[in-house]
């Protein structure tokens, strides 16, 4: 059932055309009669000497020539890239036209360019004839509107037909006031008019979106890499000072040696990780841009044993074979697979040291591709991988197939794999908890170095 009626009705109309957000509008349309000004005074000239010479301000028909001109000129300079990102803060600030309705950033396509350019002159062509309104009206209105009280202004010929000194001046009032709402109710269907083309002429083309989109996954890929880092780093550090520091204090009274030896181990474990910290605090500073004097990554040529060495001062025993494969040596690896294999090879022991329970066993060579061992078998020349292979009993109490596979540091290890071509498979095997990580390396020959 409907309630209320007109009375009700009326606030909610007068504040359509007198609110906030209609004087806004207005104040836009104002600020796009004072945009088209240079180029109706540019057309006035080229008017006026085409009508012979003329004055074209006093001629009225000649002033609406060189207006109609002034249009095209605007729409032809509407097709520069910046002009949509101009307008664009216009109608968010004056309009109330939502942000995500509109494009961000300047227009690139000619689809966007050519939207831009109509926009532009609806905005400037309609503007200049709201600010003519807006400054010409309101004067005569107000000597409507006083003719009847003051006699001079009858004597004095301002206007013409109706609309002058020579009207009744009983109904003179009446169309002075007439005036006014004629010009506040063209301003704000102007306003209102502008406001619903302002998303479809300024809105985001499909280019748009898709730059938005590819924006927001390089943002994306940057996050999750700085993620990884911290992850990698402070997590693994973490929980081997944790457990080297639970170990120590277990053997506190009985073996002097051992704890000096996990407290060194956790005094180089936190100097490195404040490095590494530093570097990705960099990184999120900086960008992408790393700093000079910057930690360099570890990696797994230069990193590996001391990586070994303090998981082993956490008390867990970890034995590693580090075969030379029949076609290379793990130790020659191209820089960015031997950052991505340590970062690797950190996270599979901090997932044995967080969950395992026995000694870790790893495996590091370098061996054929399956597709390329079959065609060459094993040959020189053959496409190579680097294999990494780590393997531990489940926890306590824990069969294998408890233990997660999903977690962020194994989601993180496959996707740094990922990124080389390679892939991580993790997973129960055999009773055993089992890490494998395989990185293409490319072609090369036995032992040459990369």
């Amino acid at each position: 059932m409907r309630t209320g009626g007109w009375p009700a009705r009326i606030p909610a109309a007068l504040g359509r055309v007198l609110g906030s957000r209609a004087r806004l509008r207005w104040v836009h349309l104002i600020l796009g009669g004072a945009l088209l000004m240079p180029y109706f005074l540019l057309a006035q000239v080229f008017v006026g000497v085409l009508a012979g010479g003329v004055n074209t301000l006093a001629s009225t028909p000649l002033v609406f020539i060189a207006y109609g001109a002034s249009v095209p000129l605007a729409a032809a300079t509407g097709v520069l890239g910046l002009v949509r990102q101009m307008s664009v803060v216009a109608v968010r600030a004056l309009c109330g036209v939502p942000g995500e309705q509109l494009a961000e950033g300047p227009a690139r396509s000619w689809a966007a360019r050519g939207r831009s350019a109509a926009w532009w002159s609806l905005h400037l062509g309609i503007g200049a004839l709201v600010s003519g309104m807006s400054l010409a009206v309101p004067p005569m209105a107000v000597v409507l509107i006083l003719l009847p009280f003051v006699s001079a202004l009858r004597e004095m010929p301002v206007g013409s037909g109706w609309l002058s000194t020579a009207a009744d001046p009983y109904v003179a009032p009446f169309l002075g006031i007439g005036l006014l709402a004629g010009l506040v109710l063209c301003a704000a269907g102007a306003g209102r008019l502008l406001a619903r083309l302002a998303p479809v002429l300024l809105g985001p083309t499909p280019a748009d979106r898709l730059a938005a989109a590819e924006e927001r996954a390089a943002d994306l890929a940057v996050r999750n890499r700085l993620a990884r880092e911290l992850h990698d780093a402070v997590g693994h550090a973490l929980s081997a000072v944790t457990l080297q520091a639970v170990a120590a204090r277990r053997v506190l009274d009985s073996d002097p040696a051992f704890v000096r030896e996990a407290l060194a181990a956790i005094e180089d474990t936190t100097r490195r990780t404040v490095g590494e910290l530093d570097t990705v605090l960099g990184l999120l500073r900086d960008g992408d841009q790393a700093r000079p004097d910057a930690a360099p990554a570890p990696t797994l040529v230069a990193d590996l044993d001391g990586l070994l060495a303090r998981t082993r001062a956490a008390g867990t025993t970890v034995t590693a074979r580090q075969d030379p494969g029949p076609v290379g040596d793990w130790t020659q690896l191209p820089a960015i697979a031997s950052r991505e294999a340590y970062r690797i090879v950190q996270e599979g022991l901090s997932n044995a040291l967080r969950h395992g329970a026995g000694p870790v066993e790893l495996s590091i060579a370098v061996t054929a591709a399956r597709d390329a061992r079959d065609a060459s078998g094993g040959k020189d020349g053959a496409h190579r991988e680097l294999e990494i292979t780590m393997t531990n009993p489940p926890g306590n109490g824990e069969g294998p197939a408890a233990r997660t596979t999903g977690g962020r540091g194994l989601r993180g290890a496959a996707e740094r794999a990922a990124l080389l071509g390679g892939r991580v498979e993790a997973g129960p095997h055999e009773g055993l908890w089992r890490l494998r990580a395989v990185l293409p390396l490319g072609a090369g020959s036995a032992g040459s170095p990369r």
